[in-house]
């Protein structure tokens, strides 16, 4: 039975339109993928766009005799048929990435044979199922399948990714193979100049990068630049950023990361699996720092939350027109920050402008992000009163709170949040889980100023609950806390040096704390005022 195999070299949405041309051992990334993909003899196409910015990878893979076919470039289904015109629906169609080297023909091999023993009509081989790096996805179908999906949808979802529709109608089974490896939150794909240096890394010394098996190659990886230092993502880590904009925190001792090292935190908690990252417009220039660190192909890793600015100049009886030109000035001033058209998630950081100003901040951001401005809304809370007054908002997808093993003032509100939970799509994240960093701190001054004269009381109960969880420190046991609530998606941390990040993704790689446990914490938790755990009341400065 016969088969192809389609290099995809180009799309619409491409980050880096010429990144195929980049060279690995001296040949075109392009060209090196292909010909690793013949390595068994198959029949392999690039299928690139008829734009002129590709006339120079036509003319590169022309030169090393790789076929290639030019046709339209947001068009990729059509694109990827036209290419293998006159071959039998019967075909079996191999779809790869021209940016992704890694891939070869013993794993296109394993891959066909498991999908011709399965009878599927769809078989891939990418992501955490498969246990292999991202890069090295390999999807295989009928090519009769694909006419029927270009017959049967226009949708331009369908014809950019070019196997959706074939999913929707037959299904898709997963190629588990190598499971085992458990290396589904490495890359070995190009999406930006630090996949580039990684992959020139792994490739360095290899005197023939055709033949070299994947697993010689996946091996490689291992220590790579941004490449995860944790065994398994740290799904649940919402990174916060309110540090790397202004000096933020009562312990915090060393202010603001520089640049540089804001970018080195970002990216790290990034290639090892962070949720999101969460900023606002009031957090000095956190979104510029963002911004800056996320440019040349990172944006897009990871949803980035902002929070809208708090429009402390206006009064209560400010205009709408006002309140309007207001809030897209901070929509704006978010998107030229971040380097981004759209925002992932816009959250108010006032819970109260969900009504002020007779709705019509509320109803404003409801038209911008009908208009594609803001993709999803959210709101950013302080007491469990806002906590029951944004449940009653089905606009609302996101939530943030305050919440650490301290607190009681949640304990009714967190009933009617699951129930909704239990309705509708809502994500909750929650912040201040190490209360700014006064839960971590044996500095009695920072504990008076919190309006706890005896302290010694808490920090007994902590060192007991610490060694009863085999917590490592403070800051592990109060994270995992939060973490093993089932009503908590998300906990945001912060940190200003790479080496608190390293002990926050050891603690976000631990396991949840168990019920018992949870339970004892619950029964014997010392009991503190609003003053101590509302920051906003701290007596700054006294001792």
């Amino acid at each position: 039975m016969s088969s192809v195999v389609v290099l995809q070299a180009r799309t619409s949405s491409s980050r880096l339109p010429g990144k195929v041309l980049l060279p690995v051992c001296g040949l075109p990334l392009a060209v090196l993928a292909a010909r690793r993909a013949a390595n068994t003899g198959r029949k392999v196409i690039v299928a690139t766009s008829a734009e002129a910015s590709d006339d120079v990878l036509a003319d590169a893979l022309g030169q090393y005799e790789v076929p290639c076919y030019r046709g339209s470039l947001e068009r990729v289904l059509d694109r990827m048929l036209a290419a293998t015109e006159g071959m039998s629906d019967e075909t079996v169609f191999i779809r790869l990435t021209a940016d992704n080297v890694f891939p070869d023909g013993k794993l296109i091999d394993e891959v066909e044979g498991e999908f011709l023993t399965q009878g599927a009509d769809y078989l891939r081989c990418n992501g955490m199922e498969s246990g292999l790096p991202y890069g090295m996805s390999v999807e295989v179908t009928r090519l009769g399948h694909l006419r029927e999906a270009a017959r049967n949808s226009d949708k331009a979802a369908d014809q950019e990714h070019v196997t959706p529709y074939v999913i929707r109608k037959y299904g898709s089974r997963s190629f588990k193979r190598y499971q085992h490896l458990n290396m589904g939150h490495y890359r070995c794909t190009v999406d930006n100049f630090d996949d580039y240096r990684n992959i020139c890394r792994v490739f360095n010394g290899i005197s023939d990068p055709v033949s070299v098996g994947c697993p010689d190659l996946i091996e490689r990886l291992h220590d790579g630049v941004y490449q995860p230092s944790v065994s398994v993502p740290v799904a649940d880590l919402v990174v916060g950023t309110a540090q790397l904009g202004m000096d933020y925190g009562i312990a915090n001792r060393q202010g603001a990361p520089s640049q540089q090292n804001a970018e080195i935190l970002l990216k790290t908690a990034i290639a090892n699996g962070a949720a999101f990252i969460d900023t606002a417009r009031a957090y000095g220039n956190s979104e510029a720092v963002i911004g800056r660190a996320l440019a040349g192909g990172w944006q897009g890793r990871v949803p980035v939350i902002t929070k809208l600015s708090p429009l402390s100049q206006c009064s209560p009886d400010t205009s709408t027109t006002e309140i309007q030109a207001q809030v897209n000035a901070s929509l704006f001033q978010s998107c030229m920050s971040l380097g981004v058209s759209s925002l992932d998630v816009l959250m108010l950081h006032r819970a109260s402008h969900l009504h002020k100003w007779q709705g019509a901040l509320w109803q404003h951001l409801l038209q911008c992000r009908e208009e594609g401005l803001i993709k999803a809304l959210g709101a950013s809370l302080q007491t469990p009163q806002e906590l029951l007054v944004a449940l009653k908002q089905p606009e609302i997808q996101y939530l943030q709170l305050p919440f650490n093993m301290l607190d009681t003032r949640w304990d009714e509100a967190i009933s009617e949040l699951t129930g909704v939970k239990e309705q509708r799509p809502l994500t909750v994240h929650v912040r201040s889980s190490l209360l700014q960093g006064l839960l971590v701190s044996r500095d009695r001054s920072h504990w008076q100023q919190a309006g706890v004269r005896q302290p010694e009381t808490i920090w007994a109960w902590q060192d007991n609950l610490r060694k009863h969880s085999d917590s490592q420190n403070l800051a592990d046991l109060c994270i995992r806390y939060v973490r093993s609530l089932s009503w908590v998606d998300g906990v945001v941390v912060g940190m200003e040096s790479p080496q608190q990040l390293e002990e926050n993704l050891r603690s976000f790689e631990r396991p949840l704390l168990e019920s018992t446990l949870l339970s004892e914490i619950d029964a014997t938790r010392p009991l503190v005022g609003n003053e101590t755990l509302d920051p906003t009341q701290w007596r700054k400065g006294e001792s």
